[in-house]
């Protein structure tokens, strides 16, 4: 992707490995640590260690604790994608930064060939606080004999729920700014991203499944250790579908 600025980093990829990457066949096991990755085309942008709550035909669960380790796309004096105009970001100079994930717990869902997960928050640790709606690529799925994990492309615009089912977009404006750049933007259809949230609108407005109470009381097995680092194979090439 042009625009990308001067930045380098490691690749590792080992072309001998058995590689599984059809969502069809692929399936992680409760308690499995996965990396969760995101990508603009081919550069990889964030990633972070996730924990599989379980994996089968309603979709992929992962656990996500506060200070998860995980990098994230950053200029060297620490400003992030959201810190400048996107017109300064696509020449600024940036790499991968090592850091943990400051954020709340977070239980994400993501439904099979779907453009989206859901993302539950609870504030206090034991109240149920709302749903996070992140539009996105489907993801794909892939592991090997040394890590596993999911690959996706945020599209930027995304959704608020609220507990009473009221519901609000997020970062439109992010959206409306970045379009202006199609040379440097990854989102090639912003029609049919909207088209999606409007789609998962009507399963929040209708109290449907996952907006119905399910998993609202999850809580994450105590025997679940907090990753110390990021594994080995973190930064390998884009799996495609």
């Amino acid at each position: 992707m042009p625009g990308w600025g001067n930045v380098r980093r490691r690749i590792w990829f080992n072309p001998f490995m058995t590689m599984q990457q059809d969502p069809a066949t692929v399936r992680f096991s409760p308690g499995q640590e996965i990396l969760h990755r995101q990508f603009t085309g081919e550069r990889l942008v964030y990633v972070r260690a996730v924990r599989v709550v379980a994996h089968d035909e309603l979709g992929l669960r992962l656990w996500i604790p506060r200070n998860t380790p995980m990098s994230a796309t950053m200029t060297s004096d620490g400003r992030g994608l959201r810190d400048m105009p996107f017109a300064e970001w696509v020449h600024v100079e940036r790499e991968l930064t090592p850091m943990r994930w400051t954020g709340p717990d977070i239980f994400m869902y993501t439904p099979p060939d779907s453009g989206h997960s859901v993302m539950f928050f609870w504030y206090p640790k034991d109240q149920f606080f709302g749903w996070y709606v992140n539009l996105e690529e489907p993801g794909v799925l892939w592991q090997d004999e040394n890590a596993a994990g999911i690959d996706i492309t945020d599209q930027d615009l995304d959704m608020w729920v609220n507990r009473d089912l009221s519901w609000s977009w997020k970062d439109e404006h992010e959206l409306e700014e970045r379009l202006n750049y199609p040379d440097h933007y990854w989102v090639a259809d912003a029609d049919a991203v909207r088209a999606e949230g409007l789609r998962v609108a009507r399963q929040i407005e209708q109290g449907a499944f996952p907006f119905d109470g399910t998993w609202c009381d999850f809580r994450p097995d105590p025997s679940w250790d907090l990753p110390r680092d990021l594994p080995a194979g973190w930064d390998r090439p884009r799996v495609r579908g």
